[in-house]
């Protein structure tokens, strides 16, 4: 294993503590500037995540009524009710992307597959990092005030579905995660860089509790007028 992901693991919680568990559950509550942009605002009202650990599959509740939650695999993505009644499906989610830019509007299943792509990604990092079939390497260290962050860079398979192939996280002094920077191509491919902080420790795994995404500029810096996509998390249990 790469020397830097072996003490980022250790530091979160440690691998074998991860695969103790099974899935954690956590609220979240989500804003930002991005979702008007797509025709689907956010309300502020929390909400119960889902995100199983060692498989590609989220779900959110409620989502667009109180008896309705979604389920997201790479393949497919649905609202259902709570006692399993389809509302709305669609197979081969990410194909209903094609074409789509900044402005381009989403569709409930689209948002939903947003949302489940998006938080399976940051509730399983930096465990995530270690799955099979990902590849990860250090490049060049960012200088970020008074600290040295490290970075990984992740090389994600075809087969995991997340915002993009390539992705980069940053880590401080402590190997805990401090930003990460991806682009979004669901949405034109833009990039962004969002910042982690706040952090607690839930049955022995350390994770954020705040998370920032801010378009990123060409100097690789996060534009801080343009917050894209706030979460905060809370209440979170593995299991």
């Amino acid at each position: 294993m790469n020397e830097l992901l072996a003490k980022v693991l250790d530091a979160h919680g440690g691998a074998d503590r991860w695969s103790g568990f099974s899935k954690v559950e956590a609220t979240i509550v989500s804003g930002g500037g991005f979702f008007p942009l797509k025709g689907v605002p956010q309300d502020p009202a929390p909400r119960s995540m889902t995100v199983w650990l060692h498989e590609e599959r989220s779900s959110v509740f409620p989502y667009g009524a109180p008896d309705q939650r979604t389920v997201f695999t790479p393949d497919r993505i649905a609202i259902e009710k709570l006692d399993g009644k389809v509302v709305a499906e669609r197979r081969s989610p990410k194909d209903s992307f094609a074409g789509h830019q900044m402005h381009t509007h989403w569709d409930p299943l689209q948002r939903a597959y947003f949302n489940g792509e998006a938080l399976w990604t940051y509730l399983t990092t930096p465990f995530l990092l270690a799955m099979d079939g990902v590849e990860v390497e250090e490049t060049e260290p960012w200088r970020e005030g008074s600290e040295t962050w490290r970075v990984l860079r992740a090389y994600f398979p075809g087969a995991i579905e997340t915002h993009s192939l390539i992705q980069d996280f940053f880590f401080g002094p402590d190997f805990l995660l401090r930003r990460h920077d991806y682009a979004v191509n669901i949405a034109g491919g833009f990039p962004a860089a969002q910042l982690t902080s706040d952090y607690v420790v839930a049955n022995g795994i350390r994770l954020p509790t705040k998370r920032r995404a801010y378009t990123r500029g060409p100097d690789r810096r996060p534009i801080l007028e343009m917050l894209m996509v706030s979460i905060d998390i809370s209440d979170s249990k593995f299991e």
